[in-house]
């Protein structure tokens, strides 16, 4: 699983994986993959450097990157409490309605909401940028598309390529004429957010689009099988997220949501706009089924969505409230049925993509 990306990079192989949680970018880096470690959940620059360091300590000197969330259309001069000031009523009452419904506590006093999207905020973006310049990563991701042009400036005169998410060819040849190093080609099964084209139909077009370009393939991928299929059609590596969810590293809030995540198959999620205000694969919920009825006020616009649900989330993931519980998750939730450790997976991908070489070698009268 070997690329001239991954060799560029200095991994031993072309496994992207990318994930909230420090333990588990440490560990992808460590079993030979390249850990992408996401911001977007750090608000304060002072944290995410506390886990930066924390990474630095425990990769060994192995490569490792970050992803941002940054968006492509620039908003200055907006603070949070602007925007927030923009929710109507009638869907703050909906939540509230919602919520009571299901009896949901509400926080305990001075227990302030979890994380809330904010990394729409240009400057957010900047500020833990500030922050990430100051180590050795050697990737630096965007999950909303082509970083500033002074930002991809920045990021190569620090020796650090940029990556960017694209959802169809467009998109693709629009970071390669800003001047983007990596696509990944992100198909309609990933989790989060993601376009219409499926993987298996994106890779080449944005392959073919691109050239030379390098492309990961992302999006339904979860065993070394899909992994071989991604580079057969043309990606440099694999960018890997949902199937870490339920790794030992991994640090969900919550038992229940874990054994909701090993319980589930690939028709149990949902393409919905409940989370951030833009289409974004999740487990399916009584909370997603609300937002998508079509009776219901419907989801507000990113970064509305997002300020609007942030408590409502902290109260159902603080107190499990199992029908409401859910997160970000690919198709490839069907895969996640035990919980094992990052190197297990690991294992379990090279072992899948040998048996694949091996299947195509007898194919081709080559073995």
């Amino acid at each position: 699983m070997q690329t001239e990306l991954s060799n560029t990079l200095g991994a031993e192989y072309a496994v992207f994986g990318f994930t909230p949680f420090p333990a588990v970018a440490a560990a992808i880096t460590r079993a030979g993959g390249f850990g992408v470690l996401g911001a977007v959940r750090y608000t304060a620059p002072d944290d995410l450097a506390r886990d930066l360091d924390w990474m630095q300590d425990h990769t060994g000197g192995l490569p490792y990157g970050l992803d941002v969330v940054m968006p492509a259309k620039k908003v200055a001069g907006v603070s949070e409490a602007e925007v927030e000031a923009m929710i109507p009523e009638g869907h703050r009452r909906f939540v509230d309605g919602l919520l009571d419904r299901h009896q949901v506590p509400r926080l305990a006093a001075g227990e302030a909401s979890g994380w809330r999207i904010t990394g729409w905020m240009e400057q957010v973006a900047r500020d833990q940028l500030d922050v990430a310049f100051g180590y050795p990563i050697k990737l630096l991701a965007n999950a909303l598309g082509s970083p500033p042009a002074d930002i991809v400036r920045r990021a190569h005169d620090h020796g650090v390529l940029v990556a960017a998410l694209a959802g169809s060819p467009r998109h693709a040849r629009h970071h390669r004429d800003a001047g983007i190093d990596i696509v990944v080609a992100q198909g309609y099964e990933a989790g989060g957010h993601t376009g219409e084209i499926a993987t298996m139909v994106l890779t080449p077009e944005v392959v073919a689009a691109v050239d030379p370009l390098p492309v990961l393939a992302a999006g339904g991928i979860g065993t070394g099988e899909q992994i071989a299929a991604g580079l057969a059609l043309g990606a440099q590596g694999v960018w890997l997220g949902s199937i870490w969810l339920t790794t030992e590293e991994a640090e969900l809030h919550s038992r229940r949501l874990t054994r909701k995540l090993l319980a589930a198959g690939p028709g149990d999620t949902v393409r919905s706009r409940a989370l951030t205000g833009k289409p974004a694969r999740q487990l399916r919920t009584e909370w997603t089924d609300a937002w998508d009825d079509p009776g219901g006020p419907g989801a507000l616009p990113m970064p509305l969505q997002g300020l609007l649900v942030a408590e409502a989330n902290s109260r159902i993931q603080r107190y499990e409230v199992e029908p409401l519980l859910g997160t970000p998750v690919g198709q490839i939730v069907g895969r996640m049925n035990s919980e094992r450790s990052v190197q297990a997976v690991f294992d379990d991908l090279t072992r899948g993509f040998e048996r694949a070489i091996d299947r195509i070698n007898r194919i081709a009268g080559r073995a």
